[in-house]
């Protein structure tokens, strides 16, 4: 009775948490801070992040998920603990609670139980999983139960998944490694090769967000920004303007593979579908999504009519929160991947 039921986008750069009757109550970097020496977890979230980059030789920052899956269990743990303790106080924070989590479309066998074995550590009565397309396409407010074509293109930190959805289920799907955190990296390969400044990625994801384009006829004139980094030559601090021009150029060639796996979709997907999608659209969700230009580059490659949702960095745990209401009319249709329930010291 005590228990809540909440929904986890588990992303690669950004953790999200629904709680039923409350929405989305937390919107933090998947980050942790360590003391290696103690082994002492310092700081989860917001305060991690602000020491990336900047921790002394003891303490270390790490992002325990890459590409949309675990890649270091007991960091993700410790995470997680610190998230689930984040939104619950008093006697919420000895029961156990029932959990939905957003797994990328391409996720394997194990890297499900992963995320399974995880919720139950830090407190799950019952989890389940859900693909992120499929919990995107529910929180973007998309009809999936009916016989019609959709197309949804959730984009992330570490993955893009592109899936068409028809009677519940995903009927084609591609999961691609590409997302906010390739863009970043392709930005700091760029200012380093052409202005030989070396940035850290912090500042490359401010430019992303604050001048990042990949359709530069979309902008009346370029925007600019400062940033300062270490020339590489001298090996002294710089300062320089970069253009939303330069940030186009730099994530040209990720921007053209999330199109390429768009356009595969679409020759993959029959006929009776591909019609309803001309008609209804391609739907953009995550936080990539927000990308300026995207939806118009997308629209004039592929020359269907392209939007972004509303709340589209929320989609996913919106989704993975309607989809716990709905619990038994998903699992029947199969949309619910996975499940484990907790069973005192066992789990099933």
């Amino acid at each position: 009775m005590w228990g809540k039921d909440i929904g986890i986008d588990l992303g690669t750069a950004t953790v999200l948490i629904f709680v039923k009757n409350k929405g989305v109550v937390l919107n933090e970097p998947s980050v942790v801070a360590m003391d290696q020496n103690s082994g002492k977890i310092l700081a989860v979230g917001k305060d991690a992040k602000q020491m990336l980059g900047r921790t002394p030789g003891n303490v270390i920052a790490v992002r325990p998920l890459k590409d949309g899956v675990i890649a270091d269990y007991s960091m993700n743990e410790a995470m997680l603990r610190g998230f689930i303790r984040k939104i619950t106080s008093g006697f919420e924070r000895f029961v156990r609670h029932r959990v939905m989590i957003g797994v990328p479309s391409g996720a394997t066998d194990v890297e499900k139980r992963a995320v399974l074995e995880a919720a139950y550590e830090v407190g799950a009565r019952e989890a389940y999983l859900i693909e992120e397309p499929m919990s995107a396409a529910i929180g973007a407010g998309l009809n999936i139960e009916e016989p019609h074509g959709n197309l949804v293109v959730d984009i992330g930190g570490g993955t893009t998944d592109i899936a068409v959805i028809s009677l519940g289920g995903i009927v084609v799907s591609e999961s691609l490694r590409v997302g906010g955190d390739k863009f970043d990296e392709a930005i700091t390969r760029y200012v380093r090769k052409h202005f030989n400044l070396a940035i850290g990625e912090q500042t490359a994801e401010e430019l992303k967000i604050d001048i990042g384009t990949c359709y530069a006829e979309s902008l009346d004139h370029p925007l600019s920004k400062d940033i300062r980094g270490l020339d590489v030559v001298p090996g002294l601090p710089r300062q320089i303007t970069i253009t939303s021009t330069d940030v186009a150029k730099a994530i040209e060639e990720s921007i053209s593979t999330i199109i390429r796996g768009i356009r595969k979709v679409l020759e993959l997907t029959p006929p009776e579908l591909a019609a309803d999608i001309i008609e209804r659209g391609i739907v953009l969700t995550g936080g990539g999504a927000k990308l300026l230009g995207l939806s118009e580059l997308i629209k004039s490659q592929t020359e269907i009519e392209t939007v972004v949702a509303d709340k589209a960095e929320e989609c996913v745990a919106l989704g993975t929160g309607k989809a716990l209401e709905a619990l038994d009319k998903f699992k029947e249709a199969g949309t619910v991947l996975s499940t484990m329930k907790w069973t005192g010291r066992r789990r099933y």
